[in-house]
């Protein structure tokens, strides 16, 4: 990503902070009226849920100027995905709902170069959790396989 696309990234992530809980709230519900199939991966509490999506979202939004750093981080996220039913069918609606939350969120802020900018770091970050969910060991247990992630 250009030092540009990072810098819209971050303006933009900015503008999303004072209303996390909001967007948090806009991008599952958007989630699962898109893809309701997903809705039984969430048995959590959806608030906390909603708080640790932006906290991640935060730390890659300040990590992607040094993507050698970030990457092995994104690629623990998507093994422990696998662990969780996710598969890699997921990530498009997923990313459909981001766009759509921050196209909500930011208003007329959120012009097509922060588009771009958006859906090129959630292609680039998605492909590396999708390549280390697929890559997680399988694990036997009493009921047959299980995809899991390995002790680290």
């Amino acid at each position: 990503m250009t030092p540009d696309r990072i810098a819209l990234l971050r303006d933009s992530f900015a503008k999303v902070r004072p209303i996390s809980e909001a967007a948090a709230g806009l991008f599952y519900g958007r989630l699962f009226e898109i893809a309701p199939e997903v809705r039984p991966l969430f048995n959590g509490d959806m608030t906390e849920q909603g708080r640790k999506l932006m906290a991640t979202l935060g730390v890659v939004v300040n990590g992607m100027h040094d993507l050698p750093a970030l990457l092995p981080a994104v690629q623990r996220l998507g093994a422990r995905h696998a662990g969780m039913g996710v598969t890699a069918a997921h990530f498009a609606p997923v990313g459909a709902a981001l766009i759509w939350t921050l196209e909500q969120g930011l208003g007329e802020a959120f012009t097509p170069p922060v588009r771009e900018a958006w859906t090129e770091a959630y292609g680039l970050l998605s492909g590396v959790m999708i390549e280390a969910l697929e890559a997680a060991p399988a694990e036997e247990g009493p009921f047959g396989r299980i995809v899991g992630v390995a002790a680290s």
